[in-house]
């Protein structure tokens, strides 16, 4: 696998901006097929970082409704990536 298809995309909710503050840990939604060694070389290349450990957890997709028509939400994997100390990923600069 490639290190671009790994990574798709970081969560950023309020929880995991808390994170990145208090306990410098990044969280990402990641190929479900990848494991953790992959992960990390991927964050490592990518965003030029020291990665110190990762924790991986497949998150189930919700029953929704809208009116009678009952829905799904697609199932993921979430990635929850402690930096090095010192080291840091922005994905908004300025903002």
């Amino acid at each position: 696998m490639i290190e671009r298809d790994i990574i798709r995309r970081p969560v950023i909710t309020e929880k995991t901006t808390l994170q990145k503050e208090t306990a410098n840990q990044v969280t990402f939604e990641v190929d479900p097929r990848a494991n953790r060694i992959e992960i990390r070389r991927a964050v490592e290349s990518i965003f030029n970082v020291k990665v110190t450990g990762v924790r991986t957890a497949h998150v189930k997709g919700k029953a929704k409704r809208r009116g009678r028509i009952l829905g799904k939400r697609r199932s993921w994997k979430k990635a929850i990536v402690t930096l090095g100390p010192g080291e840091r990923i922005d994905f908004f600069e300025g903002a």
